[in-house]
């Protein structure tokens, strides 16, 4: 039997938070872990608790979601991070993705999507809401030059396994040559495009056409 995904739930709106809470109870193989109302409550259960997910909404109050992204990140929590925005935010989206968040979505988002993306993340994919794409496109043009330009053969050849889910043992398998010259290889492509961690850096390079 399958562990289930326990997550948590931070959002300084009642009513939106009790309907997501509400939906992860009902949801086949989801557990509920703890909610909270704003940014220390929802970190300090991150902490203690150390959920797969924290599903966070944007504005988040006191401590601000990017800030918890960034503590999750820099203390090496499991936790994944997956940001709700109020707005169509492209800036927003792109500047938490590079800080390590596993998806952005908007309140826009139907709850059985939200839910299949609380699945997702915790297998490594990056979730990025439709009606972001094309801001975060035109975002990534306007920060630096062509991600294509910049990243080598070899990386963008490692990058598309990692967009495919594949571990770093696979990769390295596939393409025979050391776990470690793989991971050296993903840190280099995330220093290249300003992310924090290897699913921020695919998310970017695909957006930005270097995997093409």
């Amino acid at each position: 039997m399958k562990r289930q995904v326990t997550v948590l739930v931070a959002d300084p709106c009642r009513i939106y938070r009790s309907g997501v809470c509400r939906a992860v109870r009902q949801a086949t193989g989801l557990a509920l872990v703890a909610e909270a109302v704003d940014g220390e409550t929802a970190l300090r259960a991150i902490e203690e608790r150390a959920p797969d997910v924290a599903v966070l909404g944007v504005p988040l109050g006191d401590i601000a979601a990017e800030r918890v992204t960034n503590a999750v990140v820099r203390d090496g929590l499991p936790t994944r991070i997956v940001l709700v925005l109020t707005d169509l935010d492209a800036a927003t989206a792109f500047a938490a993705l590079a800080r390590g968040a596993s998806a952005c979505v908007t309140r826009r988002i139907e709850m059985a999507t939200l839910m299949r993306c609380l699945t997702e993340v915790v297998r490594g994919e990056t979730v990025l809401a439709p009606e972001l794409q094309t801001g975060l496109a035109r975002e990534i043009r306007r920060r630096g030059p062509d991600s294509r330009a910049t990243l080598s053969v070899r990386e963008r050849e490692i990058l598309r396994h990692v967009a495919e889910g594949r571990a770093t043992i696979d990769i390295a398998r596939a393409l025979r040559i050391r776990e470690s010259t793989v991971k050296t290889h993903v840190a280099n492509a995330s220093e290249k495009l300003g992310a924090s961690t290897r699913a921020a850096a695919v998310a970017i390079a695909i957006r930005s056409g270097a995997l093409d």
